[in-house]
């Protein structure tokens, strides 16, 4: 079997995991297990030698969100090789990719391969589209070279990063933005169900600062736009932000 496992508040994770999966998988089919979801329950935990396993997160702060870890933590491998990808908005990684390689270790997995890939920021207007057409034509060309080291024997040894890790808070929660919600909501729910830590009360309106990761699934998935961070506080930073940004970094894999 060959399984996609991703946390993707704004599916670029999602994209990446699922695209090497796709070009892993004999088949070209792959199970995905989505756990962006608070109460998501992925329909498989267990995998053994025989499986293999790409697992997608994206980068806060330059760690791994440790929600993304408790969920990972849901699956257990039997010396299961594994794919390992970070997604970030275009800054740098940092020690996300160490900190998920070491996770996925303790969990019973052993990785083959290793990408930290690039993706539209949460924030501004940084690589808007991307993971595009050329990213995932660069992990299709990646997942065959896993294929090639798995078919060798050969595992991975070390990611860059740092131990212990430096960057961004203990566990990297996000940022400190909460989105807004304008007249036109219809209070479909969407956006309830959707939150990656249940943050949103059923309202539609009310978010709770303490849950919320400000990863913007909802502004992204409101059929109507009525979620928005349309603030000068928020769109100062991000003019700000998206020029800081604006040179295009590579997607960077690992064997």
């Amino acid at each position: 079997m060959t399984a996609a496992i991703y946390f993707s508040p704004t599916f670029t994770s999602k994209k990446g995991a699922e695209a090497i999966a796709a070009a892993l998988a004999p088949d070209g089919k792959a199970l995905s297990a989505d756990v962006t979801r608070y109460d998501a329950v992925p329909e498989i935990t267990e995998f053994g030698p025989e499986d293999m396993v790409v697992f997608g997160a994206p980068v806060y702060g330059g760690r791994l969100y440790r929600g993304a870890k408790e969920r990972f933590c849901r699956f257990r491998g039997r010396n299961t090789p594994c794919v390992i990808t970070v997604t970030y908005g275009n800054r740098h990684y940092d020690d996300a990719l160490l900190e998920l390689f070491d996770l996925v270790r303790e969990l019973g997995f052993i990785p083959v391969g290793a990408a930290a890939l690039v993706g539209q920021h949460t924030y501004g207007e940084i690589q808007v589209g991307r993971p595009d057409a050329s990213d995932l034509k660069e992990d299709n060309a990646f997942a065959l070279q896993v294929k090639e080291a798995l078919e060798a024997g050969r595992f991975l040894e070390s990611v860059p990063g740092n131990r212990p890790y430096v960057k961004g808070e203990e566990g990297g929660k996000g940022g400190s933005f909460r989105p807004l919600t304008d007249q036109t909501c219809s209070r479909c729910g969407l956006c309830v169900r959707e939150c990656p830590e249940g943050a949103i009360a059923a309202d539609c309106r009310t978010i709770d600062p303490e849950k919320c990761i400000s990863c913007f699934r909802c502004i992204r998935i409101c059929p109507r736009k009525a979620k928005n961070m349309n603030v000068p506080a928020y769109l100062e930073f991000a003019e700000s932000f998206s020029a800081k940004l604006s040179n295009p970094r590579k997607n960077e894999y690992f064997l």
